[in-house]
């Protein structure tokens, strides 16, 4: 891309060591520069806008006063790293961000010194951020500053908890930084956020206790013992005076705040106060998210991830969509709400993904039945799952790669007891821009093995619909349903929901020559692959069974493919090691059936970003390759 304007300083960076150069002073500049240019940049490649807006001038500041790569910042929620990116040296290559073969869509190591940790997700900035600085004291590094950066939303997950009450056991003298902003991707919720507003600590007492700190350890007389029972007795003379409990005090960790994040020399300042400060500190910062932009700043779960828009007008460009099929999403969003009204025992949990996931449209009309729980999808299942236990019939939409997180919870606390609770995955499969961490690659493979399941994935929109339906009837148990990112191939979508019995598939269409039994939204590329063949070779009939259930699986159909063909093909958007492939295999190996079976599928490693067509076409599952393996099977 070919900037529209030059930039009189960020032009001059191209790495930390040259923003250091830079007086004080000169700061304010390149902030409002980092900023035009991350809006420059994501008008015409999209990405994620609102978060790396509020948290320009805390970046800038980070890396002013501290010496990184060598000093470590570990970011959480990654989409807040932009302005990360651009003056860590890639700054020429980042309208490449997120495409196939180009920067990284959240940072990792593996694309540069200056990206600590992978933050694909959220919440691990400060289990991550300990373990570093334990390692810089056990080899003797102890020049060497490590920070955390969470925010977003990302204090509401359980795994910051867990490494809170951690930190504050275990010797170490990282910082904390907590980017207040009230969000996530949506309005953030829950009694933490409520917390965090009323919370309050005087500057000028923050300031004359640094002070004396310094002065009692110069002397001597603050030895690790003495400053926590100081500490100790700090903290209770100030919850008495102030009739206030902070929580972050009252696991001896060190807090200051809060302050306004958008005070870039002001953040400085307090930064070098605090960089040589021993024990464990946390800086708490008020951002707002879109800041800087009126247009994210006015709707900033909107302007999160906003695709293309007029830098100018504000004006999102999204295209004609008259006539194309829905988003999967939005179809279950209408489903849900259909049939929560005509079940009054369903409710609906979503791990902070109401607008993501399409819940809103029910949180709208059924306010008071569904549940917004934070960044927690390993409460959302467990909570779901006793409100299951005690009558109602909760719908848990959660997106596949962050279902990864509740994993225990499925097994322990739905499966065990098969409450029915109705797990929704959504971006299940290739998802696209987001790459290797938001890629629901492995839900199926997963998710087989958990007795009692049942794992279901609609080809299209009726199925998805008649699947919803067929969930909330009584003696179902817990209920997988998995369905893609992105629009289905349905115009008329709303169909009358009917039964589906459990462990059934279809016939699509019979063949010949050879049997492809796919599950999901991909059976439609296989539905194209076998048009085009049939279309170029009149004497070739090619069998396409939809399997619908992954568990149960239809043995009639399997029993029938293993009679008829030898040879056999099964698609998946999922791995292809433990799937549906995998599962069709074994049950032809328990039968002593041994026909010819070519597994295609995600293959035996992390997906890049990219278009989902450039990614399908890559691994292997677009109608072309699949229209490529049935003329080789045939023809071997």
């Amino acid at each position: 891309m070919v900037k529209s304007k030059k930039f009189e300083l960020l032009d001059k960076i191209n790495s930390p060591k040259d923003l250091r150069k830079l007086k004080v002073e000169q700061l304010p500049q390149l902030c409002e520069e980092l900023r035009n240019d991350i809006l420059q940049e994501l008008s015409v490649n999209p990405g994620h806008l609102a978060s790396s807006m509020g948290v320009v001038e805390l970046t800038v500041a980070l890396h002013y006063v501290y010496d990184t790569p060598e000093d470590r910042l570990v970011w959480d929620v990654g989409h807040q790293a932009y302005g990360h990116k651009i003056l860590t040296g890639r700054k020429d290559t980042f309208y490449t961000n997120r495409k196939w073969h180009g920067l990284k869509p959240f940072p990792s190591p593996e694309e540069s010194e200056y990206d600590s940790f992978v933050c694909g997700h959220s919440s691990n900035s400060i289990s991550a951020a300990l373990g570093m600085a334990v390692a810089a004291r056990k080899t003797g590094n102890t020049d060497r500053r490590v920070v955390a950066i969470i925010g977003d939303g990302a204090m509401s997950g359980g795994l910051a908890f867990e490494g809170l009450n951690n930190v504050s056991t275990t010797p170490n003298d990282m910082l904390i930084v907590l980017n207040d902003n009230n969000m996530s991707i949506d309005r953030s919720v829950g009694g933490l956020k409520h917390y965090l507003l009323k919370l309050n600590t005087n500057e000028t007492y923050n300031r004359l206790r640094f002070k004396l700190s310094r002065w009692l350890n110069s002397k001597g007389y603050l030895n690790d013992d003495r400053r926590k029972g100081i500490i100790r007795l700090n903290n209770a003379l100030k919850s008495a005076i102030s009739h206030q409990q902070n929580i972050f005090e009252g696991l001896n960790i060190r807090y200051f705040g809060p302050f306004n994040g958008h005070q870039v020399i002001e953040l400085v300042r307090i930064l070098r106060q605090m960089k040589d400060m021993k024990g464990p500190k946390l800086l708490h910062l008020h951002t707002k998210k879109g800041h800087g932009y009126a247009p994210a700043e006015g709707n900033a779960t909107v302007w999160h991830a906003p695709g293309k828009f007029d830098i100018n007008t504000g004006q999102r460009i999204t295209g004609d969509n008259t006539g194309k099929p829905l988003k999967y999403q939005d179809v279950f969003g209408e489903t849900l709400l259909e049939l929560a009204r005509q079940n009054p025992r369903i409710v609906g949990v979503t791990p902070a993904m109401p607008s993501g996931c399409s819940m809103n449209i029910m949180m709208k009309e059924l306010p008071t039945r569904a549940f917004d729980v934070g960044i927690a999808e390993g409460h959302a299942v467990t909570f779901s799952a006793g409100m299951a236990k005690d009558g109602l019939q909760p719908f848990c939409n959660i997106y596949s790669s962050f279902a990864q997180r509740a994993y225990d919870n499925i097994i322990h606390d739905v499966a065990i007891l098969r409450l029915p609770v109705v797990l929704c995955l959504d971006r299940a499969g290739l998802v696209g821009e987001d790459g290797a961490t938001h890629h629901g690659a492995f839900d199926m493979a997963a998710l087989r093995p958990i007795p009692g399941l049942t794992i279901a994935a609609p080809m299209n929109e009726h199925e998805l619909r008649n699947l919803m339906y067929t969930a909330q009837l009584p003696d179902k148990g817990p209920f997988v349903i998995r369905y893609p990112r992105g629009r289905g191939v349905i115009i008329d979508w709303r169909n009358k929901m009917e039964e589906v019995k459990v462990g059934t598939g279809r016939k699509l269409k019979d063949g010949q020559q050879v049997a492809v039994l796919s599950i999901g939204h991909i059976g439609n590329n296989v539905t194209k692959a076998i048009e085009h063949i049939e279309g170029e070779h009149a004497d070739l009939k090619i069998a396409h069974y939809d399997m619908r259930f992954l568990k149960p699986l239809d043995e009639n159909i399997l029993q029938e493919v293993a009679q008829r063909f030898d040879r056999i093909i099964t698609v998946e958007d999922g791995t292809r090691n433990g799937g549906l492939g995998s599962a069709v295999a074994e049950w032809m190996e328990d039968h002593q059936q041994h026909s010819t079976i070519v597994r295609m599928g995600l293959p035996d490693k992390f997906v890049e970003q990219g278009t989902v067509d450039e990614l399908q076409h890559f691994v292997g599952i677009d109608a072309e390759a699949i229209e490529q393996e049935i003329l080789k099977i045939i023809n071997d």
